[in-house]
């Protein structure tokens, strides 16, 4: 191939993809020859489903150069510590009153006792004590900020530095405008708002077919060869205008315009594994000093299960489901009779105005998420339900891939796109294996839905292998085989064991003595558990609420240190 340098970027879609993708990449693509270009049609609105992040977000927005003080405002942005599983384990139980029988906490905060020693004295606590104890109660102090709606810092903690880890739930079209002013304004994105009506290729009108043997559909796919050399726009004055680029990052969404429809990398289709294909999603204003949940809420229910994301101003609801077990109607009806069983003083007729949204999604991802000099990025590259808030995890982690490797001539695009599309490959795989398990664990059997997700056919090799591994030894770090997976062993952890559990606990009854020494804990254990009961109390003595603490910083800021 003739070298040829990379020094022009085009990045075709906006919303929370494109401009997350633009910052990151502005930020640490620092080479002034290169140039980054945002098309943007300004005829397709944010869609705004996924509204939690990870932990990750903290370094991002961080290396990026947007304060913590200025995101939480302008974002409606809350803290997010955890995923609170409700009603997830129950069996024969329909659940139609949205009773809580069943719920578990997933924290952001890792386990710090080795956990096949922690798990033996945890079972050893259960055994001994008058009163149930949760898991992730005793393997740290997160679950008692979650279960208070307490912050996981204070006004004098530094921006994005934390007592307890977490990462965020945020207003989706207000952090997408927040990204689009910040790259615009400080980080030298150029940004045209147009429509894309053509892709020219260097070699127009040439096939060539891709052999992908790892999927069993389909596998030998026709793809346009040649390099893309520029997309046509149609701009304010209706005329068409050539933007030429050196690399293209199609960020375009389910249309994905240029690695779906103009190469034609189809979908790898996971509905097999996770059935849910629609949602509905509703925006509930929130009283002004109304308590803010310091967890993302995932109550299962006949067909799919609801998220409940507490902001500043209001609550994103939504019902996650699948089209072969439920009608649109009988998942509207659900949502209704959850949003009218969780928010009290909503009037039946104030229920009946609230704009519900229904989407539908092909659960999977692209075959290659790198082809030529195309790299698809969030929606485009492929979706699944929002379980665990993945979406925009995986639209960093794409981003950051993308430049570290960032490749400054065309003559190694196939090194760098090889490593990147194994490297997406397996980070999507654990993802849907790591939801998948959330199913499979489940008792629920209260209808078909719950039934076929028990079924061996739709449960991945890999998760059949640690689920046997599982009835001989307990979860462990050895269990994730490859580099920096997005899911750390942790989170299995917290899942496996969570999901083990079949009743509600009470709160520790700080009466009982958890560390006498009839109970036979050793005293490795005992200094763990003695620290983590400590830090409990004082923490729930002397965090503020996330309303309290969210108010202070929009009044003055995080304290400079």
């Amino acid at each position: 191939m003739t070298s040829t340098a990379i020094k022009n970027i085009v990045i075709v879609g906006g919303g929370t993809a494109g401009w997350l993708t633009a910052a990151i990449l502005a930020s640490k693509i620092t080479h002034d020859a290169v140039t980054i270009t945002l098309i943007e049609s300004p005829d397709i609105a944010t869609i705004g489903v996924g509204e939690g992040t990870w932990p990750s977000m903290r370094q991002t927005l961080q290396d990026i150069g947007i304060s913590e003080a200025e995101f939480l405002t302008e974002c409606d942005a809350s803290f997010k510590q955890a995923s609170k599983f409700i009603n997830w384990n129950v069996s024969d139980t329909s659940c139609s009153d949205n009773s809580v029988t069943h719920s578990y906490y997933h924290p952001f905060s890792l386990i710090s006792f080795p956990f096949t020693d922690a798990f033996k004295q945890y079972q050893t606590i259960k055994n001994n004590l008058p009163f149930d104890i949760k898991f992730a109660d005793a393997m740290g102090y997160q679950t008692q900020l979650c279960q208070q709606n307490l912050a996981p810092k204070q006004i004098s903690t530094p921006e994005y530095q934390f007592v307890c880890n977490y990462g965020y739930h945020l207003d989706a079209a207000k952090f997408a405008n927040l990204l689009k002013q910040h790259c615009v304004n400080r980080l030298k994105v150029s940004h045209i708002a147009a429509n894309v009506v053509g892709i020219n290729n260097v070699n127009q009108g040439v096939d060539v077919q891709i052999s992908d043997t790892e999927y069993s559909e389909n596998n030998s796919v026709t793809c346009r060869h040649g390099h893309i050399e520029s997309v046509t726009i149609k701009d304010s004055s209706n005329r068409d205008r050539k933007i030429q680029g050196d690399l293209f990052i199609d960020c375009s969404g389910q249309h994905s315009l240029l690695l779906g429809q103009h190469y034609k990398i189809p979908l790898a289709c996971q509905k097999s594994i996770l059935f849910n294909d629609s949602a509905i999603a509703v925006q509930i204003p929130n009283d002004t000093a109304a308590s803010i949940n310091s967890s993302t809420l995932s109550t299962a229910v006949s067909a799919g299960w609801i998220w409940d994301i507490g902001l500043q101003t209001r609550r994103g609801v939504g019902h996650v489901y699948s089209s072969s077990h439920q009608t649109k109607d009988e998942a509207l009806t659900e949502i209704k009779r959850y949003i009218a069983t969780s928010t009290p003083n909503l009037s039946e007729q104030q229920l009946e105005t609230l704009s519900f949204k229904h989407l539908g999604f092909s659960p999977g991802f692209r075959r290659q998420f790198w082809h030529k000099n195309c790299v698809a990025v969030g929606m485009s590259a492929g979706f699944i339900e929002p379980l665990e808030a993945s979406a925009i995890a995986l639209v960093e982690q794409s981003a950051i891939e993308i430049a570290q490797q960032f490749p400054t001539d065309l003559a190694i695009l196939p090194i760098v796109t090889e490593r990147f599309n194994k490297r997406m490959k397996l980070h999507w795989q654990q993802i849907i294996e790591f939801l998948k398990l959330h199913y499979v664990l489940s008792k629920r059997r209260d209808s078909q839905y719950w039934c076929e997700h028990q079924t061996l056919s739709s449960v991945p090799d890999s998760l059949k292998t640690l689920l046997n591994l599982w009835q001989h030894q307990l979860p462990s770090a050895a269990d994730i085989t490859h580099v920096n997976p997005l899911f750390p062993s942790a989170s299995y952890q917290y899942v496996y064991m969570g999901m083990k559990e079949t009743t509600t606990a009470n709160t520790p009854d700080p009466k009982v003595n958890l560390l006498s020494p009839n109970l036979g804990i050793t005293p490795r254990y005992i200094a763990f558990l003695e620290d983590v009961m400590s830090k409990r109390q004082t923490l729930s003595q002397r965090m503020k609420s996330n309303r309290e603490l969210l108010d202070l910083v929009r009044q003055q800021g995080f304290s400079a240190i």
